[in-house]
């Protein structure tokens, strides 16, 4: 199943960049790290009770037989725009943002949202931004100014895929050998790839399927290490852990299996049988593996998903039910064998060049009040400080207005939900409200019609999550292969590979 808007670019997309990024460039120890560790935990199988290489993980070799860790990607499909969700709230930026965005002063219009309607989803943070900046969410993410004043969230401010740290000339450079850019840029199928897995479409392996391949020994069945709510994507696919797709009901069955054909169970068992029997011919051998594979995991998921949860999520809202499953299954780890969990949900009408002002608080509300029941139910099951959530999306948008809407751009903000987030807070830089027509300091943050030049590149954003995880740091080069040009050691220490925001 596609995801909800992985077609091919608009088509007024911006011309696609065809440099690539030599992202399979992994340095040698660190891909001979990533591969020795993975085959200790293939190995391992269910043999170690906790098989996820204790010694280099601080916090885990101390952990409980109740420890358990889940990452959970909402992914918007289509490419949220930025400016509309993180709105800048103090006098000069709102200004500034009206006026680029078609409104009229502080009442807002064209694309502009009025100030007056902003007041009651201000953002408190604990340590104020520099220069008197203030956000505010978009009126209809209540929740999620709740979850953030409370200490539970944090935005990640200015973050996309990155091959390097870049400046705006560098950006302009011919020179993409020394200056490589993401592959195909502000194409929507390729950044959603870019997004999941450092590489353009067509890619096989993700950075979450990464994390799997390290964390599946953890598991008495490593079929629920890697699960997606929404279909296919290649964020879960590992070298070896594979993504275990599931509906917002649950596990899907094989129907001429599962139920009886024509109202007789015993063609219903003769079918089964056939299926699962072995066989001599080695493809229609695996064929029937996998067949049994799956028929064993249906059963485990649908006898351990037996309890309610009592927290509420909304009914009609497509991501509240995917990550009502997420919970459900969440709740059912001691009965799947599972500490080690990623899971992948989506949301798509992002791609908004029309109707932005009628359209977006449909969409954004749905996330809003989707992740905040989602973190409740964590609290109810007791482990809101395991679980974190966190969005993603194509690519930002522009600040210009096209009329109607926005087009497509680059950098985004970001929201991270959970227990173990150090949340109130804004991590990244603020970047000046402009569309590069102002000064040299702010143009040096755009790349035309304001679309935002990184300051934080999603390697650092994943390794954040990956550390927080459990991940040893000498396996992150593995999973995410642009890292390395990135932190102290690479001589950037203002692109930190570990951007603060967990606990």
């Amino acid at each position: 199943m596609n995801p909800p808007s992985a077609h091919t670019a608009c088509p007024d997309a911006y011309p696609a960049d065809m440099h690539g990024s030599d992202a399979s460039a992994v340095p040698d120890a660190a891909r001979r790290a990533f591969l020795r560790r993975s085959g200790q935990l293939a190995m391992a199988g269910t043999a170690l009770p906790f098989a996820l290489n204790l010694a280099a993980m601080g916090e885990a070799a101390a952990a409980g037989a109740d420890d358990y860790k889940a990452l959970v990607c909402v992914f918007l499909y289509g490419g949220n725009d930025y400016a509309n969700t993180v709105v800048t709230y103090d006098d000069a930026s709102y200004n500034a943002y009206a006026q680029i965005r078609g409104g009229s002063g502080q009442a807002g219009g064209g694309i502009a949202l009025a100030k007056s309607a902003l007041g009651a989803t201000l953002l408190r943070p604990t340590v104020p931004l520099p220069d008197g900046r203030q956000y505010a969410l978009h009126p209809a993410m209540a929740e999620m100014a709740t979850l953030f004043n409370s200490g539970k969230a944090a935005v990640q401010l200015n973050v996309g895929p990155l091959v390097v740290p870049l400046t705006r000339a560098q950006y302009n450079s011919a020179d993409r050998t020394t200056y490589p850019l993401p592959p195909k840029l502000f194409s929507h199928n390729d950044q959603q790839s870019v997004w999941q897995s450092s590489s353009p479409e067509g890619s096989t392996v993700g950075w979450g399927g990464r994390i799997g391949d390290l964390a599946m020994g953890a598991n008495a069945n490593s079929l629920f290490t890697c699960i997606s709510a929404t279909g296919n994507a290649v964020f879960l696919s590992g070298r070896q852990a594979l993504s275990y797709q599931v509906s917002t009901s649950g596990a899907v069955p094989i129907n001429g299996i599962k139920s009886a054909v024509f109202g007789s169970t015993a063609v219903r068992d003769a079918l089964g049988r056939i299926a699962q029997q072995p066989r001599a011919h080695a493809l229609e051998n695996e064929y029937a593996k996998v067949v049994a594979r799956s028929v064993s995991a249906e059963q485990q998921i649908t006898g351990a998903l037996g309890s309610t949860l009592a927290t509420g999520f909304v009914a009609g809202n497509p991501l509240a039910d995917q990550l009502k499953i997420v919970a459900r299954l969440i709740a059912a780890r001691s009965a799947l064998g599972a500490r080690r969990q990623v899971f992948f949900v989506s949301l798509g009408g992002f791609d908004l060049h029309d109707n932005l002002i009628a359209q977006q608080p449909t969409v954004l509300g749905r996330i809003s009040n989707a992740m905040a029941s989602f973190y409740n139910a964590t609290v109810e099951l007791g482990v809101a400080d395991q679980v974190t959530a966190f969005t993603a999306s194509d690519f930002g948008r522009t600040l210009a207005s096209n009329g109607d809407g926005s087009d497509h751009g680059w950098g985004s903000h970001h929201f991270v939900v959970g227990g173990a987030v150090k949340g109130q807070a804004f991590y990244g830089t603020a970047p000046p409200v402009s569309v590069g027509n102002t000064s040299a300091a702010q143009d040096q943050w755009h790349v035309g019609q304001g679309r935002l030049l990184l300051t934080t590149s999603v390697d650092q954003y994943a390794a954040t999550l990956a550390r927080w995880f459990g991940v040893p740091a000498d396996a992150l080069g593995g999973l995410l292969p642009n890292l390395r040009r990135f932190g102290a050691e690479a001589g950037r220490p203002d692109y930190p590979t570990d951007l603060g925001f967990m606990g």
